[in-house]
């Protein structure tokens, strides 16, 4: 990846749209391109430019909220990633943008580094979750088709954000045998995608924190 990843940023507090653009500006690798205060305007802007990667508050009031917006975004730019920004943790609402098309997942208390290394991830096609939300999601969870051993070495994979060719080859196995092993790990688990498939994996205990740090 080549050049500057470009940002676009989705927040309806001005204090702190303005405050993550000076801190994200502070790194050389990025550039935040748009700062708009709901989905609505978020929509109108991706008219005129293509971000690499949109950083969308959640919890937005009125209008669009930030699942639908991130699925609107998904449907008019899929080549743009969608990080998820929130103040709080509500399993449904986090596994309803994920679902969306989201491919990021950062809390707004995390450390500042949390989000830096959210973008990097999601801007080379890879999903990021927050560490600190592994502790929230460990809960009893109805249990999963058991998955083989090799299923469990790519779910793994998968927490650590590695791609198919990636995680083929560090199992020293095709990228076909690893499309067919990824469809059915999320089959198993009961999730539409990657990123879902992580936080139902925390659940389970299948992934430790440790593996998503």
């Amino acid at each position: 990846m080549t050049g500057k990843t470009t940002l676009l940023l989705i927040d309806d507090h001005t204090l702190v749209a303005r405050s993550l653009k000076g801190y994200l500006e502070s790194f050389e690798d990025f550039a935040v391109v748009g700062v708009v205060s709901n989905g609505e305007r978020a929509l109108e802007w991706l008219k005129t430019g293509t971000p690499d990667v949109v950083i969308v508050d959640l919890l937005m009031p009125g209008g669009l909220d930030g699942i639908e917006t991130t699925r609107r975004i998904r449907r008019h730019a899929p080549a743009v990633a969608v990080i998820a920004l929130t103040a709080s943790v509500d399993e449904a609402r986090m596994m309803g943008v994920l679902r969306a098309g989201a491919t990021g997942y950062v809390r707004k208390d995390a450390e500042p580094e949390t989000l830096v290394a959210a973008i990097r991830a999601v801007a080379r096609g890879r999903t990021y979750i927050d560490p600190s939300v592994a502790s929230l999601v460990r809960q009893a969870a109805a249990p999963a088709d058991e998955l083989t051993g090799r299923e469990v070495e790519v779910l793994r994979h998968l927490a650590h954000g590695r791609a198919n060719k990636e995680i083929a080859e560090a199992l020293s196995i095709g990228e076909e045998t690893v499309k067919t092993h990824v469809a059915n790990v999320l089959s198993k688990l009961q999730v539409e995608n990657r990123a879902q498939a992580i936080v139902q994996a925390l659940r389970l205990g299948l992934v430790t924190l440790e593996e998503l740090d």
